[in-house]
């Protein structure tokens, strides 16, 4: 039972604001494969290998742990928490992105709903913990958001965001193309600060960055400065991580 697929569309006609959520999604239906291919390059590599650190040293899932990936996308980081024997919950409002991320992690303790982050269909204190990773950008009201991640949070559980870090030079370089009608997707995001994304709750999180090298720099180079920034504690890094405990 475990392991079947489960599709679930929870957002009824008339419900308003969850309902253009899922209207938005529909901008990354043709982006599955694009996605994927994405971290199957040299630099897209590297990226995968430092994000996956930082949010499974943060995040710490064990054996047995309930958690929900929201905007799970196509599974990328959720099989990183499945590596870890985790109950694996993915929620996406994308179609085909969650379509690809069943068909990935088909065998797996994974179930899949499709809805938004922002009214999330599961009741209070249901999860062990929750991630949410590289989603909030593309959501307007941020702070009902994180409400939501943290209301289907057991007490004493964790809450992990990643988002697009606006003190990067990753955004500047994003924010441009944008202007110049080079990237549609862009045009939505976003870009939020350490500071702006602990704000989203009242609770003080621990808060990290990683990703301190650019796209073109090339992997051997990028990692001596993704060396650099971790011994410094840079807060400028592209991928910018809050974690919380619920209390």
């Amino acid at each position: 039972m475990l392991g079947d697929r489960r599709m679930v569309l929870f957002c009824e006609k008339g419900a308003g604001e969850p309902e253009y959520e899922m209207t938005r999604g529909r901008m990354f239906d043709n982006w599955p494969e694009r996605y994927d291919l994405w971290f199957t390059t040299p630099i897209g590599e590297l990226v995968r290998e430092y994000e996956k650190e930082l949010i499974i040293s943060l995040l710490k899932p064990k054996k047995g742990d309930k958690i929900l990936d929201a905007g799970c996308g196509t599974g990328v980081f959720t099989a990183d928490i499945l590596e870890h024997e985790a109950l694996g919950f993915g929620i996406d409002i994308s179609l085909p992105m969650l379509t690809r991320a069943a068909e990935k992690l088909k065998g797996h303790p994974f179930f899949t709903a499709l809805g938004t982050m922002i009214c999330l269909p599961f009741a209070e204190n249901t999860f062990d913990k929750v991630v949410s990773i590289t989603a909030l950008e593309f959501i307007e009201d941020g702070r009902k958001a994180v409400e939501e991640l943290f209301r289907v949070t057991k007490r004493g559980g964790s809450i992990l965001v990643a988002t697009l870090n606006s003190l990067s030079p990753w955004a500047a370089q994003r924010r441009e193309k944008a202007k110049k009608g080079q990237s549609a997707l862009f045009e939505r995001v976003i870009f939020r600060s350490p500071h702006e994304l602990n704000a989203l709750t009242p609770f003080d999180g621990v808060i990290k960055t990683a990703i301190h090298f650019k796209k073109d720099d090339a992997p051997d180079h990028a990692r001596k400065i993704e060396l650099q920034g971790r011994n410094k504690d840079l807060n400028t890094g592209a991928f910018l991580v809050a974690c919380w405990k619920k209390r």
